[in-house]
C-alpha cells in the first residue's frame, strides 16, 4: 500500500481485502483485528483508539459469521416456534378452564337448589325416623 494513503484508508482497503479472500476461501484462518492490522500495516492500538468505525464494521462481520452463530439461530427459530406452540396451547387451556368453571358454578348452584328442597321436605315431614337396627334387651349382652 502507499505512502500517501491514510491510516484509515489503508485499514478500510486492507478489511475490504480480508473480506473479499474469506469470501473467496482464500484467505487462512480467522479474520481478526491482528490480522487486519498486519495486512495495513498499522498498530492495533491505532486500530482500537482511532479507527473504532473500521472495527465495529471488523466486529460485526465477525459476529454475524460465527460458526456457532448459524446453529445459534437455528436453535432460536426452533424455540420461537415452540413458544408460538405455546402460546396457542395456553389460549385452548384458558378455555378449557373456564369451561370447568362454568360446569362447576352450574353444578354448585344444582347442588344448593336440591340441599334447598331437602330441608323443606324434612321440615315438612315431622316424622319421627326409625332405626332398622333391632333394639337390644335392657342392657343384656350375649354371653
Amino acid at each position: 500500500m502507499t505512502k500517501g494513503v491514510s491510516t484509515g484508508q489503508r485499514l478500510q482497503e486492507a478489511l475490504s481485502n480480508l473480506l473479499d479472500q474469506h469470501a473467496a476461501k482464500s484467505v487462512p484462518g480467522k479474520i481478526t483485528a491482528t490480522a487486519l492490522c498486519q495486512l495495513a500495516g498499522v498498530s492495533r492500538t491505532a486500530l482500537y483508539r482511532y479507527h473504532p468505525d473500521i472495527l465495529n464494521e471488523l466486529r460485526k462481520w465477525q459476529r454475524k459469521h460465527r460458526p456457532e452463530a448459524a446453529s445459534a439461530r437455528k436453535a432460536l427459530k426452533a424455540l420461537r416456534a415452540e413458544n408460538a406452540a405455546l402460546r396457542t396451547q395456553l389460549g385452548q387451556l384458558a378455555a378449557l378452564v373456564d369451561h370447568y368453571f362454568a360446569a362447576w358454578s352450574e353444578s354448585q348452584a344444582l347442588l344448593e337448589r336440591r340441599e334447598g328442597e331437602l330441608a323443606v321436605l324434612r321440615r315438612s315431614n315431622n316424622r319421627t325416623l326409625v332405626s332398622v337396627r333391632p333394639k337390644s334387651e335392657s342392657g343384656s349382652s350375649n354371653q
